[in-house]
């Protein structure tokens, strides 16, 4: 290490250090993670409509697997397209942007008269969770002292977590209040409340003082650090402009980010290969498989968001103490074991429902602990300042193409092979253990402008 860059290194600690955890940086967390919420909730809403929707609208299982994997399509686009502008026009602006298109979508969705309009909503909701997938990390990421930033970050699957259990929740109750025929338009059009307070909150929070030290307004930088109540905000400057990449709009694949690169792309790979959206689009469905019944089948699947947002608070308190990969060692091989349980289940000629509750419960305990809470840290760190909005980019759109793939493909796959689809999930998460151990590395307590892998 050199002289200038041992000096730049120091200054960043010495100025975090001095820094805790103010008001202003947690609210500031808490506001952008509101995106992480209605990403929770609008990706899992529609679980509690697909029967509805199969009938109101005639579909088949391939048209039902498309009208649900509509919004995932929607999300790999957003994902894609959001890194570039976040990077150019600033965090806050796209963050803006996400909100009014949440709100457009759902009020779109619950109102929809035909199919084709119905899958036109859908898919600019999926734009809006794909953008907040990329843009909410790495705001939240370069809003928070390097000591607090995982759990920080990890707030913002909190929230996707806490999302989904409410959209659990509110499928539940709106199916006992709602005839059936209406119920699926108010599980999709309620999503507009929760995304028009997004936008008000949205509307106070500071721009990333990191943001403005790339596009080299450092009067703008000390003004967001001094109202996020940084103790030093002078010598945190001076640290990020120390280490500070002088090209302006650098290309993320080239040499010297091949490896964040590719640590990206495996990810989030694993993460889906998991089979984590397969339950929550069809969680229903899943345990009416195992023997449930339809009111039952929702109960558990209320169950499943709430064992989902109790293990990711706990992952809070772990992911900054014991860092990222002793978490998905752990989870990897526990989710494994789960899905082979539930897997071995489903081939029995008559399915164990109290097996098959315990193995879900225990593969979303295990997801949410490990995976569910590392991959939105792990890709808001592991790219250095520069690059970070075209790398969470290219991150989140890995995931979200292959949570499309997989959530469309679902029904028609696990028609044919029952159980066997579970078992595939679990030896993926085998092979995700292998991965961990061999390639990815650990970034916690990293500062970011020193992320150079």
């Amino acid at each position: 290490m050199t002289d200038d860059v041992a000096r730049d290194d120091w200054q960043l600690r010495a100025a975090e250090d001095s820094t805790g955890m103010t008001p202003a940086i947690v609210l500031s967390a808490l506001g952008a993670a509101l995106g992480g919420l209605l990403f929770g909730f609008d990706t899992a809403v529609i679980s509690g409509a697909t029967q509805a929707l199969q009938a109101h609208f005639a579909l088949s299982d391939s048209a039902l697997g498309f009208t649900v994997a509509s919004a995932l399509i929607g999300t790999v686009v957003g994902s894609l397209a959001a890194g570039a502008p976040a990077d150019r026009y600033g965090r806050k602006r796209m963050l803006l942007a996400i909100a009014t298109a949440y709100v457009v979508s759902s009020l779109g969705a619950g109102l929809a008269g035909s199919w084709p309009v119905l899958l036109a909503f859908r898919t600019l909701g999926g734009l809006a969770i794909g953008a907040a997938s990329v843009v909410t990390p790495v705001y939240i990421a370069e809003v928070s002292p390097t000591r607090f930033r995982g759990r920080l970050v990890a707030l913002n699957q909190l929230n996707i977590v806490l999302g989904i259990l409410l959209a659990f929740l509110s499928n539940y109750l709106i199916a006992q209040a709602v005839p059936a025929d209406q119920a699926w338009r108010w599980m999709l059009g309620i999503v507009a409340l929760p995304s028009a307070v997004f936008l008000l909150v949205t509307l106070g929070l500071p721009e990333s003082p990191r943001w403005y030290v790339v596009r080299g307004r450092s009067a703008d930088a000390l003004a967001a650090l001094g109202r996020l109540g940084f103790a030093r905000p002078e010598l945190e400057i001076a640290g990020m402009q120390g280490v500070q990449v002088r090209e302006t709009q650098p290309k993320l694949f080239q040499r010297r980010y091949a490896t964040p690169v590719a640590c990206a792309i495996a990810i989030a790979m694993f993460n889906q290969l998991s089979g984590i959206n397969a339950l929550l689009y069809y969680a229903p469905r899943i345990f009416e498989q195992g023997g449930a019944g339809a009111d039952s089948a929702m109960l558990q699947s209320i169950a499943v968001g709430g064992i989902n947002l109790l293990f990711t608070v706990l992952a809070l308190f772990l992911i900054d103490r014991f860092g990222r990969k002793p978490l998905l060692y752990v989870g990897s091989i526990v989710c494994a074991l789960a899905l082979f349980l539930v897997g071995f289940q489903l081939e029995q000629p008559a399915a164990d429902g109290t097996l098959v509750l315990v193995g879900l419960l225990g593969f979303i305990a295990a997801f949410a602990v490990s995976q569910g809470a590392v991959i939105w840290v792990f890709l808001s760190e592991v790219f250095p300042s520069e690059v970070r909005g075209k790398g969470q980019a290219l991150g989140s759109t890995t995931h979200w193409v292959l949570a499309a793939a997989i959530t469309w493909t679902f029904p028609i796959v696990a028609g044919r092979v029952g159980g066997w689809v579970f078992l595939f999930f679990g030896a993926m998460m085998l092979v995700q253990f292998a991965w961990v151990w061999r390639f990815m590395p650990e970034t916690n307590n990293v500062p970011l402008e020193q992320m150079r892998l």
